[in-house]
């Protein structure tokens, strides 16, 4: 029987990822490039998984593309799917027990609730940039401190600050006014985790606590807001080191099944 290389594509608001799997369970190949649909970002992170392999796109049995800018790849991908089920499947791959996925992207929060590694139910909030990676980035610009210095300098806060607002213009204001009255940044940045917190607890809760509980996303590398959220819903979040890749995988998994149902 000949081996099978499937490749998934996740082409999200802010970035690309891509993922090669080797008969469906052992990945040989992985890329991310920090610019997402409509940029040189989706064609980089496949020429990168590619070189990353040692493989062409020759030797791709399946090609699946999910995310934001799947549709941009109709000439290459044998099949486009939701960003939604593909993370339903790429979670349930690394954790065999989830039963919720917070996925917190760069510009929208999804929660789904997974049955037996599908997807049976979600909460998307997609026309607020509230709670996302994009609100975080706005938030670190204000401070002027680095997106990825915000969980270390969070953990050292002493008096966590309410930010209240839960829209991002607003919020802004707050940090600014807060800045101005010369509060600590490391006591904002923990209440800004915080604030994203009760704003995606509102989403897990219309579908429901149900664990295991898995964030995905690239905010799930921030553990300031993964400590908050686990504070707010009182439930422990597993997270991986394959966090931003999950969507890949995911399509990477369901391209090997389409090579089997063929």
């Amino acid at each position: 029987m000949s081996t099978k290389y499937t490749l998934g594509i996740d082409i999200g608001s802010t970035a690309s990822k891509c993922i090669i799997l080797k008969d469906g369970k052992e990945i040989i190949g992985k890329s991310l490039i920090d610019v997402g649909a409509g940029t040189s970002g989706p064609q980089r992170a496949i020429d990168e998984v590619l070189r990353d392999a040692g493989k062409t796109l020759d030797d791709m049995t399946y090609i699946l593309a999910t995310g934001y800018g799947r549709n941009a790849l109709m000439n290459l991908a044998c099949k486009q799917m939701s960003e939604l089920s593909c993370h339903a499947k790429g979670a349930a791959f690394l954790f065999h027990n989830v039963h919720t996925v917070i996925d917190i992207g760069g510009q929208d929060v999804k929660v789904l609730h997974i049955e037996n590694g599908v997807m049976v139910n979600f909460q998307m909030n997609d026309k607020c940039a509230a709670g996302t990676g994009r609100f975080l980035d706005v938030m670190a610009r204000v401070l002027e401190v680095k997106v990825a210095d915000l969980a270390k300098l969070g953990a050292m806060s002493t008096h966590r600050v309410a930010i209240s607002s839960t829209c991002t213009v607003f919020a802004e204001s707050e940090v600014i006014s807060q800045l101005s009255m010369g509060t600590d940044k490391c006591d904002i940045i923990e209440g800004i985790h915080h604030s994203i917190a009760n704003r995606v607890t509102g989403l897990v809760r219309r579908v429901g606590v149900l664990p295991d509980i898995v964030m995905t996303g690239g905010v799930a590398q921030n553990f300031g807001v993964v400590k908050a959220l686990e504070e707010e819903l009182g439930q422990k979040i597993h997270t991986s080191p394959l966090t931003q890749y999950v969507g890949a995988l995911g399509a990477a998994l369901l391209a090997y099944q389409e090579t089997i149902e063929e």
